[in-house]
C-alpha cells in the first residue's frame, strides 16, 4: 500500500517539474532574463521594442531618436537599450512630446 503512495507521490513530482519546464519552453532562462525585473516593466527595452512602450508608430523611432538626441539609452554590442524607469522619467519631464 505504501508503494503506490510513493508511485504516486513520484509521479506527481514529475508531473510538477515537467510543467514548470514547459512554461519557459519556447524561451529558456526568461525567468532570470536582465530584460525583467518582474514588475511587469521590463529593466531595459530594446530599440525595437521602444514604440510599443512610448507609443508611437514602428516606423517614427528612428525620426523620434534624431529629434531627441538626449533620450536615455545605453549601447551594448551595437545593440540599443533604453532603461525603462529612467525613460518614464525623461519623457514625464519632457514638454513638448
Amino acid at each position: 500500500m505504501t508503494s503506490f503512495f510513493w508511485i504516486a507521490a513520484g509521479l506527481a513530482a514529475f508531473g510538477y517539474f515537467i510543467g514548470e519546464g514547459l512554461k519557459n519552453f519556447g524561451n529558456p532562462g526568461a525567468a532570470s532574463s536582465i530584460l525583467d525585473d518582474g514588475d511587469d516593466h521590463p529593466q531595459f527595452i530594446k530599440q525595437r521594442d521602444l514604440h510599443w512602450h512610448i507609443n508611437i508608430d514602428k516606423q517614427d523611432v528612428e525620426s523620434f531618436l534624431e529629434k531627441y538626441p538626449d533620450v536615455p539609452c545605453t549601447e551594448v554590442n551595437g545593440n540599443i537599450y533604453f532603461p525603462y524607469k529612467k525613460l518614464m522619467e525623461w519623457l514625464m519631464n519632457k514638454e513638448d512630446f
